[in-house]
């Protein structure tokens, strides 16, 4: 691999990342907005809206920084210990996105067939 395909991975990997933490920022500030502009809404019932809007900019900003990782530690600088750094990385940030969609959606990512199985047999 020569150095102008490792800059431009490189320079993507960053990309990535800072599309994933712009997600993550922008989406907390819109959903804050819209927290704050809801009127005629329960309290409880907007605080709850508020936390999975926040929790879905999250877990898509997290899709984002984890491609960065992946191509600037497999595809720039291939080292045993990028690698096991890059494996300990994606399993903090895959507990953390199915913690967060427990927390968004009530349910596990697994549980989805599930869900939709008991919703369509209640029609």
């Amino acid at each position: 691999m020569g150095p102008d395909f490792r800059q431009v991975m490189t320079f993507t990997g960053n990309t990535l990342d800072l599309v994933g933490v712009f997600i993550v920022a922008l989406g907390s500030l819109l959903s804050v907005a819209r927290f704050l502009l809801r009127r005629g809404v329960v309290f409880t019932q907007s605080y709850r809206q508020l936390r999975e809007e926040i929790g879905r900019a999250i877990l898509l900003g997290l899709e984002f920084l984890i491609a960065g990782d992946i191509i600037r530690s497999v595809v720039v600088d291939v080292t045993l210990m990028n690698i096991l750094t890059l494996g300990l990385i994606v399993l903090i940030r895959t507990f953390l996105s199915m913690t967060l969609q427990l927390e968004v959606e009530g349910r596990w990512p697994w549980q989805r067939h599930r869900a939709a199985a008991a919703e369509h047999a209640s029609r």
